[in-house]
């Protein structure tokens, strides 16, 4: 009987690596059923895709409570179809808010489940580790300094496999894509750039492009001899962007190539998340942004104790990139920051502190195949276990 296995992601960065995943599943175990809540890429990757990330993304305390009834309903349609399909292992990947209460019941049902990129517990409520430790059989993580955290401080075994951002980027750089970028202006008519790039990431969720992008605009006519790129969100419709880009017909747009085009890029402006990572591995110098309702920063402030919000600055444990935050977050600010960036020494200081990162993150082995051979090992005991008559 081939094995099955449920996966979970339920933004971008999540179904990037998911689908990575999925394919070292499927080089050692070809019949492999997989099942999935993701996006284009994992479909892609061979599993069948039950939602997409584009109905489940929800970020912020007062955005969640908003859509509280859309969450609740994913939740119950997701636990009956996962005792329909009966996977061998369910894999979360990160998305916290909706996966741990998916583990729980899990676990309860008596499925095994491996949780892939683990929730940043160590940011803030760290409690949920105690309940983490008794729902979850493999925790695989993808920060070096993750692994002393739970073993020293929570005395729990969990595994280290690099980060799967590594091989994306090292593909990316020795293989460049050769299909030339398809540069669009606001009215989505071609137009390639004729000077130096400043790529603009404004994120992969409509409410956080809607609060991000036009700020990131607003600084693109104070830097005449820059061309600036967006890169649009894989899940949204071009569509979306266009009546933000109406008062800058001269800025340019691309989609499904935001790696292609970092690798083209000067400097970058990328809102804080994954995107912060992929950009510093690729060396470009970046400032990093975040803004988010008052009602979700105000809470946010109280309960995230970390000193700072961007993952290249969090593994350096300095402040390697700029962090421009709430109401730091503003068009003089932002220029001043870039300005800042685009000059040469400060852009060398960048980039050896990237190859720094790169280094600390290196582990000379493939994440994704190490996470994979994790998660099998995994759906063989459970196999086994149900062999042999044994409780899940």
């Amino acid at each position: 009987m081939p094995t099955r296995y449920y996966i979970i992601s339920g933004e971008a960065s999540g179904d990037l690596h998911g689908s990575n995943l999925i394919k070292a599943l499927i080089k050692t175990e070809p019949d492999a059923i997989i099942r999935c809540w993701g996006g284009d890429l994992m479909e892609a990757a061979g599993a069948t895709l039950v939602k997409h990330y584009r109905e489940l993304a929800f970020m912020g305390f007062w955005e969640v409570i908003k859509n509280l009834s859309t969450i609740l309903r994913n939740l119950r349609f997701c636990k009956q179809d996962i005792l329909q399909f009966k996977p061998d292992v369910l894999v979360c990947i990160d998305y916290p808010g909706f996966n741990l209460r998916m583990s729980e019941w899990a676990n309860q049902q008596g499925f095994k489940i491996a949780y892939y990129i683990s929730p940043q517990v160590w940011a803030w409520k760290e409690k949920r580790v105690i309940k983490m430790k008794q729902i979850i059989h493999r925790m695989i993580c993808i920060l070096p300094f993750e692994k002393e955290y739970f073993e020293k401080k929570w005395n729990w075994s969990v595994d280290y496999v690099g980060h799967p951002l590594l091989e994306v980027v090292d593909q990316m750089q020795h293989n460049p894509s050769p299909e030339p970028i398809h540069w669009m202006l606001a009215d989505f008519s071609t137009s390639p750039p004729q000077q130096p790039v400043i790529a603009l990431l404004p994120g992969s969720r409509q409410q956080e492009i809607n609060t991000l992008l036009p700020i990131m605009l607003s600084v693109t006519q104070r830097f005449p001899t820059y061309d600036f790129v967006v890169a649009m969100a894989p899940g949204i419709e071009p569509a979306f962007y266009q009546e933000m880009l109406k008062p800058y017909p001269h800025i340019l747009c691309v989609r499904n190539q935001t790696h292609s085009l970092l690798l083209q890029a000067k400097a970058a402006i990328v809102t804080s998340g994954t995107a912060t990572l992929e950009t510093a591995l690729l060396n470009v110098p970046e400032v990093v942004a975040y803004k988010g309702s008052p009602i979700s920063y105000f809470i946010a402030k109280r309960l995230i104790s970390i000193p700072y919000i961007s993952l290249v600055n969090l593994i350096m444990n300095k402040l390697v990139v700029t962090e421009l935050i709430q109401d730091a977050f503003t068009t003089d600010q932002l220029a001043t920051a870039l300005t800042n960036i685009l000059s040469n020494p400060v852009q060398q200081n960048i980039q050896d502190d990237y190859q720094a990162l790169r280094a600390v993150l290196h582990t000379g082995e493939n994440a994704s195949e190490k996470a994979a051979a994790i998660i099998q090992d995994l759906a063989k005991k459970t196999i086994a276990e149900a062999r042999a008559g044994l409780p899940a």
